[in-house]
């Protein structure tokens, strides 16, 4: 980082600049190890407790509704919490999200019947909903825009850490102790948390200045605060438009003081908020674009069969030992997150979307045509009994295939920095809490497309799904990479209504500026 000051030119070296803002992600890095433990763990117990001949034991029928509990019951948390983030502040948020896991991890532990099993996966599920709107909006805002791509990126690679360390404990203990020892990852959490600082934008929304600039000062380097002066300027003028009246603003006037918006009623001001924050084209149409995302990314073929997964394993007739793969799945996806962290900067995160979307939907077709040659019609996944006894190694090969290009995705990484500030804690627990009903359906309803249509029918559904959602994303999805949180806002602000900006695009249409370069004037100086 270089600070111009007075015509001088001070260098600060570029590894504290680094540094400084990986240690500030330490605790949600932890943070996101416990919500990939909460996603995965159900697919270590499932099989444990499927028509289980001692202990706890569940049917088919109780499995499904198992297996996708904790994603019904997500929502619930998402949203409460927005409104947490924008109460308590991103570092408070971050040490209260973890009570829900505290307290479902003992009573994971202590189940004593099929409900107290399935409530002990909802508060996961809860917890997890809670968690979403801290996580991402945290990284958003304490990283700089030449290094937000990778770390945003990088925080997939801990919640695939997260998952590997729940499909390993599951392979080594008991489901029971399992539980237990993930107890200990909300309590680092906590502990870590105590740690970091607070985010600058949210503690200017505060009229905190002075603690702001401190904690910009210590996010850039451990600087002083002449060296960061440009950008908590920028900072400061961001706030002051976030803090007139929205209502005002946009007939018009300035007004930063009180005014007859901010003296209404409860519920009034909550439709305020709805219909000038969230209703509006800067913060619908990266909502809109984000859920058509999650919802072609959890329909894409693994999200629907990951609770099942071990059994879903055995049921392609897979050569090698069911636990053992999906352990060696949970390593391949910390792996391909940290590729996918490398490659964003070169290549962008719009490439990076639409070519894994691509590819996950070919894997996908390619499982669809070998079931239906291979897999016996008469096979379910959720009846052990009817599983082939061959064993192969091409569904090694094309689940592994589907494993690494689906973890190329990054929904999650578009929802930090998308939305504006104004917005970002409504819009993103809302994105959240529907994303988990999409992924409830998309999970419960693979029980009843395998039952109706086996195997083979319900990825080729898939295969056709994600085809779609490529050309949908490729169409509209605009790149973000190393724009600052002011000018995407400024983007979708615009009057462009293709956000896609490419030379096959652009030979189609009509000239209008669509890259996001071209709203950098438009900001207010």
């Amino acid at each position: 980082m270089t600070i111009h000051m007075n015509n001088e030119v001070k260098k600060i070296s570029r590894w504290r600049v680094v540094s400084s803002q990986v240690l500030a992600c330490l605790s949600l890095d932890f943070l996101l190890v416990g919500l990939g433990m909460s996603i995965s763990f159900v697919t270590m117990v499932l099989p444990e407790v499927l028509d289980a001949k001692e202990g706890l034991s569940i049917n088919k029928k109780q499995a499904s509704w198992f297996g996708s509990m904790a994603f019904l019951c997500q929502p619930v948390g998402s949203i409460f919490s927005g409104p947490l983030l924008d109460y308590f502040g991103r570092k408070k948020a971050l040490f209260l999200v973890n009570i829900p896991h505290l307290i479902a991890w003992l009573l994971m532990y202590y189940a004593w019947n099929v409900p107290s099993l399935f409530v002990g996966n909802a508060l996961l599920g809860i917890g997890i909903g809670i968690m979403e709107a801290p996580s991402v909006t945290y990284v958003g805002e304490v990283t700089d825009p030449s290094i937000r791509g990778c770390l945003t990126t990088l925080t997939n690679g801990f919640t695939s850490a997260g998952m590997f360390v729940a499909y390993l404990l599951g392979t080594v203990l008991p489901w029971r102790q399992a539980a237990l020892v993930s107890l200990s990852v909300p309590l680092a959490t906590m502990a870590l948390v105590l740690l970091v600082p607070e985010t600058p934008i949210w503690l200017l929304s505060k009229g905190r200045q002075k603690d702001a600039l401190n904690s910009l000062c210590r996010l850039r380097g451990w600087v002083k605060p002449e060296d960061v002066k440009e950008e908590f300027e920028e900072l400061l003028r961001y706030n002051d438009l976030n803090k007139q009246c929205i209502v005002c603003a946009r007939d018009g006037e300035s007004e930063t003081s009180s005014c007859e918006h901010m003296n209404c009623g409860f519920v009034e001001k909550i439709i305020l908020k709805f219909k000038h924050v969230f209703f509006v084209k800067e913060t619908i149409r990266p909502f809109t674009l984000v859920m058509a995302y999650f919802l072609f990314h959890s329909l894409s073929g693994l999200i629907p069969v990951r609770p099942n997964l071990v059994n879903f394993c055995k049921a392609l007739g897979m050569k090698y030992d069911a636990k053992t793969f999906v352990v060696i799945v949970g390593a391949v996806l910390i792996l391909m997150n940290i590729i996918s962290a490398v490659i964003v900067k070169t290549i962008g995160k719009r490439k990076l979307v639409v070519g894994s979307l691509l590819a996950t939907a070919i894997c996908s077709l390619s499982i669809s045509v070998y079931a239906s040659i291979k897999i016996p019609i008469s096979v379910f996944s959720y009846e052990a009994s009817t599983f082939p006894e061959s064993k192969d190694m091409l569904p090694v090969v094309l689940l592994m295939a589907l494993v690494c290009v689906t973890s190329l995705g990054i929904p999650w990484i578009l929802l930090s920095e998308v939305f504006p500030f104004r917005s970002r804690g409504m819009a993103t627990g809302l994105a959240a809490a529907f994303n988990y009903v999409i992924v409830f359906l998309a999970t419960k309803t693979n029980y009843n497309l395998e039952a109706s249509f086996h195997i083979s029918g319900t990825f080729a559904i898939y295969a056709i799904i994600t085809f779609i959602g490529t050309m949908y994303l490729y169409l509209y999805l605009p790149e973000t990479e190393n724009k600052s949180l002011a000018e995407i806002e400024a983007y979708y602000k615009g009057n462009q209504k293709i956000f896609a900006n490419d030379c096959l695009i652009n030979a189609f249409r009509k000239k209008n500026p669509t890259n996001i370069d071209v709203v950098k004037p438009m900001l207010v100086n």
